[in-house]
């Protein structure tokens, strides 16, 4: 139902009409939502109804992907995943999830499930995807949000490297089995650190890093706030989910975390066989019994159905292997059964997500921790009395060391999971003389719990960052978020350092990159220099006999035997690239082999760049995110910007060495969160607030997170545009439509473009002006006969507004209103005098730029002394805010004496006089030099 609220006067609070709806909905300029409601649930509700208007083509995205019905829509090239998702039995596993959580998470997950159903069809008419494939929302379940957690999160412990290790030890010998181990293909790494006190400007703590995933469009974080009497969070939500499970910061604590590369997941090689009545039957500890099978029907736009047989042992649902045939005996093909702890114990860990909002404490944050499962995490939290945690939150069973390393057989009972054991979560102290805390995917706290992790490259650079200096605040955060070493490279040029005999190409490209400071900086052509040699060298590994078993003609890649969706984890050029720092460094090729083939590439890309130069890195490296249609891309340029950075720097912008410098993982979000000061926090995401092609806030970020730059974290209310108000219930039979009553937001509402305190005055904000809001407002301000200048004396309401929509068109004119202590207070235009017609009239300057100033009617001189004065103070900061600007240009008209005496009062040198259709103005001129700000 659409909540009836009487438009309010400006200045006013929007908190005086809380009472009258269950919550507002308010943005900030990047359309990031703030929400505001009554109670917990109505703001789940909440929650679940916003993303439904900014996320619906994503939201149905992920209710099929968890369905395993995305191929009804997106054909074929789904298939794979709906049979994967399908045979793990996701929906199930969410299913049982669900019915185990305590009652209070149960409603507070059903009311963001409410939410997202009312929203669905509204958002579904703003994203052009739903007609581009002909779908039309579906309907949410109360367990759908788990779904959507279990089918994000269920390669992210890489269970395939499992089958790539079996394939090693099969093809290269069992001592070869862990030789590519590192953070490779299919893992998702991150960074995150923690300043105490003790290194920061404000004496509070620091808590900042990014989630490197797989990058997709709309992003996989979404920037909210939720506010209810009980809580005030800001935070980074996955679109799908209540809370903030991740990152947030609810004003006394805020938390973040880093994916630990633990193993929690097992792969089990079953034997299967058909019984004489069609059952299939598994073997086990105890002999064969019955599994649990049924067939399941993949419906595919554009094609036939396809049929998959969903089996499911005492270890797990079975994901490797088609269905025995008949005749009872045991089939000859490979069934391998997936064991994972939330299809074991249905337990997810959403019962933390709750709690994590309402936590003031390190203590409430470790607490609500206690109940997370998966995945597992390394977490970082800060509070504002000073207190830091650093300690790993999930389920780890117990089970024997080889479980972690391959593929281990069914009916052997000395595989199986020790019931309800648990191993040991570690946890440490943060440094206090180091006074800080770094979580990189490397072997570090999380060491006991896995096999493979990130070389240890980005955690050792960013200690080394940090320990270089003392007072950090949260702007200084950029230059170790973008910074871009390659220590990694180290080994490569080390050999190359080396190499024997080279020609004469081969040592100016030696003795290049030996120069070459090892930055992957966006302008450098040394860093594409080096890509060459590095993708040279990989291919030259893959051709080497020593490998010829996993690259061969029968490389895993090739393997009939593992479904397509696992061979990112199969390949094995990705592989060798990943893995080349170790490769280069281990007994695999005696070191002459090494030191050959290393010369061997560098007299190739040598005689190569001697035809084609490089280029700089950021022309090859570009993003290339994730599309579920990538056909509605607008501007390639804007969707694949290219960016610095690589696999192994802090700025780990991963391609796929030896295949392609395209990357589709890096930094899906950036954040720091100031424990001093919540309102001094930032955060940047790869695209925008929105997931609708075309909006304002699709992309409005994307320059930003290239840059390096973040946002600010809006605290404030009244610096929020509030663009909704909703009146909700928390039972969906008496609210069947909850729709969005969209009225023209205050000014004092607006987000400012400045905000100044000015001493004896009161605080000034510049607002942009909202032609059709403040058409009245404007239209009396400008026919009164003191601005008959403003040429608009004989207007009407309606014509002041067309003026006022044009100028909000042009890019060089921009119209403000002046709010003194919320009330507006005059017009303060700015225009570029050489896209105006003043610029006609003199000789324009570089850096110069035209302001004009209409005080309210109902002030100036005579009423507050040193009224014009003032607001020329906060006018005069705004404009020089800008590096770019010179020089301030006004044309007062030369019959108003006063004004001009008080340009020059305040400092502006006096021009020539100019005639106008309008006026004869009198120009004046004012520097940054003239205020002692030095120049631009």
């Amino acid at each position: 139902m659409t909540a009836d609220v009487d438009s309010e006067r400006p200045g006013e609070r929007p908190d005086r009409v809380q009472e009258a709806v269950g919550y507002e909905l308010f943005r900030d300029d990047w359309g990031i939502p703030h929400l505001r409601a009554a109670d917990a649930l109505t703001l789940a509700r909440a929650q679940g109804h916003a993303t439904a208007l900014d996320r619906a083509w994503q939201l149905e995205t992920e209710r099929h992907r968890v369905l395993g019905t995305s191929a009804s829509h997106l054909g074929a090239e789904a298939v794979d995943w709906d049979r994967f998702v399908r045979r793990a039995r996701i929906a199930d596993t969410a299913r049982r999830c669900f019915d185990r959580l305590a009652p209070e998470t149960a409603a507070w997950v059903t009311a963001y499930v409410d939410g997202v159903n009312e929203g669905l069809a509204e958002g579904a008419e703003r994203a052009p995807e739903f007609a581009a494939v002909g779908l039309a929302p579906g309907r949410w379940e109360p367990w759908t949000p788990l779904g959507v957690w279990l089918s994000t999160h269920i390669l992210f412990a890489g269970f395939p490297t499992k089958l790539w290790r079996e394939e090693v030890a099969r093809r290269l010998g069992e001592h070869r089995m862990t030789l590519f181990a590192t953070d490779g293909p299919g893992t998702a790494g991150s960074n995150g650190w923690l300043l105490t006190g003790a290194r920061t400007a404000t004496g509070a703590p620091l808590l900042a890093g990014d989630p490197h995933r797989f990058i997709e469009d709309p992003g996989v974080y979404q920037q909210i706030r939720l506010a209810c009497p009980e809580f005030d969070v800001v935070g980074l939500a996955v679109p799908g989910i209540p809370g903030i499970a991740h990152f947030g910061h609810t004003g006394h604590v805020a938390w973040a975390i880093t994916n630990a590369m633990a193993d929690y997941q097992d792969l089990y090689r079953e034997q299967v066989r058909r019984a004489p009545d069609g059952e299939v039957e598994a073997l086990g500890p105890d002999g064969w019994y019955r599994a649990h099978a049924h067939t399941e029907t993949i419906e595919v736009a554009g094609a036939e159905p396809e049929r998959v047989e969903v089996i499911e042992t005492d270890r797990g649902p079975v994901i490797i292997g088609d269905g025995p045939g008949a005749g009872g005996e045991a089939a000859d093909s490979t069934f391998i059964s997936l064991r994972y702890p939330p299809r074991v114990t249905g337990e997810l860990g959403f019962d933390a997500l709750p709690a994590l909002l309402r936590a003031r404490t390190v203590a409430d944050v470790d607490t609500a921790l206690d109940r997370w499962v998966e995945p597992v995490n390394v977490v970082l939290a800060a509070d504002t009395a000073g207190s830091t945690l650093h300690r790993v939150a999930g389920y780890v069973p117990v089970r024997p060391y080889a479980n972690r390393l391959r593929v281990v057989p069914a009916e052997d009972p000395a595989y199986a999971w020790r019931d309800g054991e648990t191993v040991p979560l570690p946890r440490t102290e943060v440094d206090a003389a180091a006074g800080m805390a770094v979580m990189a995917n490397e072997r570090g706290l999380a060491a006991p719990l896995g096999v493979e992790f990130a070389p240890p490259h980005r955690a050792r650079r960013i200690r080394e960052l940090l320990g270089a200096d003392t007072g950090w605040t949260p702007e200084a955060q950029a230059a170790v978020h973008t910074d871009t070493l390659l220590a990694s490279s180290r080994r490569l040029l080390s050999l190359l350092a080396w190499a024997p005999d080279l020609g004469p190409a081969a040592e100016r490209l030696r003795d290049r990159l030996l120069r070459w400071d090892r930055h992957m900086d966006a302008d450098s052509t040394d860093a594409t220099l080096y890509a060459r040699l590095r993708t040279d060298v990989v291919h030259r590994l893959a051709a080497h006999p020593a490998l010829k078993g996993v690259t061969g003609e029968d490389d895993p890649w090739r393997s009939a035997a593992y479904p397509a969706l696992f061979r990112p984890w199969l390949a094995a050029v990705p592989r060798i690239g990943y893995a080349l720092e170790s490769l280069l460094t281990v007994g695999l090729l005696p070191y002459e082999d090494r030191s050959a083939l290393v010369a061997a590439s560098a007299e190739a890309v040598a005689a190569a760049a001697e035809e084609t130069p490089p280029g700089p890195w950021g022309e090859l490296h570009r993003l290339s995110p994730w599309q579920a249609l990538p056909g509605l891309a607008p501007d390639e340029d804007a969707i694949r910007p290219g960016v610095a950075g690589d696999h192994d720097c802090v700025l780990s912008t991963s391609g796929v060495p030896g295949v392609t410098e395209l990357f589709a993982r890096g930094p899906a979000a950036r954040y720091v969160w100031d424990l001093g000061r919540r309102e001094d926090s930032r955060w940047v995401v790869p695209f925008g607030a929105s997931g609708v092609p075309g909006s304002a806030h699709h992309r409005d970020q994307t320059p930003l997170w290239v840059r390096g730059a973040l946002a600010p974290v809006v605290t404030d209310w009244n610096l929020l545009h509030r663009t909704t108000h909703h009146r909700t219930t928390h039972h969906p039979e008496e609210n069947p439509a909850m729709t969005a009553a969209t009225e023209p937001v205050a000014p004092a509402l607006r987000a400012a473009v400045h905000e100044q305190k000015v001493e004896g005055f009161g605080t000034v904000r510049l607002v942009p002006v909202d032609p059709a809001a403040d058409a009245e407002l404007l239209h009396r301000w400008v026919t009164e006969e003191r601005a008959r200048s403003w040429g608009m004396a004989d207007h009407t309401r309606e014509q002041v507004r067309e003026i006022y929509e044009f100028v909000d068109s042009l890019p060089t004119h921009h119209a403000y209103l002046a709010l003194r202590d919320g009330v507006p207070a005059a017009l303060f235009q700015t225009y570029e005098p050489d896209a105006d017609p003043v610029g006609e009239c003199y000789d324009v300057q570089p850096g110069d730029f035209g302001v004009h100033l209409l005080i309210a009617p109902a002030e100036g001189e005579g009423t507050v002394k040193g009224y014009t004065d003032a607001l020329l103070t906060a006018f005069i900061a705004h404009v020089f805010s800008d590096p770019a600007h010179v020089r301030v240009v006004v044309e007062p008209d030369v019959r108003n004496e006063k004004a001009i005496a008080r340009m020059v009062r305040i400092g502006f040198e006096l021009g020539p006089e100019i005639r106008k259709p309008e006026k004869t103005a009198r120009l004046a001129f004012l520097t940054r030099a003239a205020l002692g700000l030095g120049l631009a």
